[in-house]
């Protein structure tokens, strides 16, 4: 827990000394912000999209995404996951930024044996650290390493392991379209020694159509597999949906809304057969 605090603490500071540095946005059409790379764009709310959309554009953004999960266990229950989610990018050297992208779960736990009944607290800490060139081509890559942290404040809530792996982002952005993945897959190097391995595999595809005045429709499923499951029907958990969004203002803050619902196909025994991802992430262009 007093991990998870203290680098909470220090991204909500980066982010605000980021924010310090940088000019307010002026108006909905005057949106400004960096290009792909890392370079200035066109000061715009098309430009401001394409950046949202993109994991390891020079933008800082702070999404709050909350995740519930319906149709748990015998009882039917709910799971509700909120993740914090900063994104702070650095410049390591002209050709090079470094991309540090934090997600800090808050998790609702059901009893799933229960008609009532369950935990609440943090979850396990992943943060991800892409290594990204400030001057891509028309492919848009990062790389570098993914941690999962043992920052759970309940058993229930986390593996009690600490994970180390690889992660890669490629996406590229044809006009109105952004179209990429994601992929990282960690192990289990050390925790507590009653607790399961972990060798856990995360792949996400993005597509995202841009529209007028700021609305896009969006399909971004996270599959997973679960390499250590004791069962091979428990492996896959394979999502398919979508929704919409739009960048927007809340008074002068730029923001980035959404809605989408997924279906899961493929899903192991007693976990959510589908689920509501609602998102606002605060935007801090240049």
């Amino acid at each position: 827990m007093y991990i998870s605090l203290l680098v909470m603490l220090v991204t909500l500071f980066a982010c605000q000394a980021g924010r310090a540095q940088q000019s307010p946005a002026s108006s909905d059409s005057s949106l400004t912000t960096s290009g792909s790379g890392g370079e200035p764009s066109g000061g715009s709310t098309e430009a401001l999209q394409k950046a949202t959309q993109n994991p390891v554009a020079d933008l800082i953004s702070v999404p709050l995404q909350n995740n519930s999960n319906f149709g748990i266990g015998s009882h039917d229950r709910t799971q509700d996951v909120l993740n914090v989610q900063p994104v702070i990018p650095a410049h390591l050297t002209q050709d090079w930024n470094l991309i540090t992208r934090i997600i800090q779960p808050i998790v609702w736990q059901p009893d799933t044996n229960a008609s009532s009944g369950g935990t609440f607290g943090l979850g396990d800490m992943n943060p991800t650290f892409f290594f990204s060139p400030a001057h891509p081509g028309r492919v848009i890559w990062g790389a570098g390493p993914a941690f999962v942290l043992p920052t759970a404040t309940d058993s229930t809530l986390g593996q009690g392991k600490w994970s180390i792996g690889p992660s890669f982002v490629a996406l590229t952005q044809p006009e109105h379209w952004t179209l990429g993945v994601l992929l990282s897959n960690v192990w289990s190097f050390a925790g507590s020694s009653d607790r399961a391995s972990v060798n856990q595999m995360l792949f996400q595809y993005f597509i995202n159509y841009n529209l007028s005045h700021g609305w896009y429709v969006t399909s971004s499923p996270i599959i997973t597999a679960n390499w250590a499951a004791k069962s091979a029907k428990d492996i896959w958990t394979v999502p398919f949906g979508g929704g919409v969004g739009r960048i927007m203002k809340l008074g002068d803050q730029p923001v980035n809304i959404s809605a989408q619902v997924y279906a899961n196909a493929i899903y192991p025994s007693g976990t959510s057969r589908w689920g509501l991802r609602l998102q606002v992430a605060f935007l801090f262009p240049k």
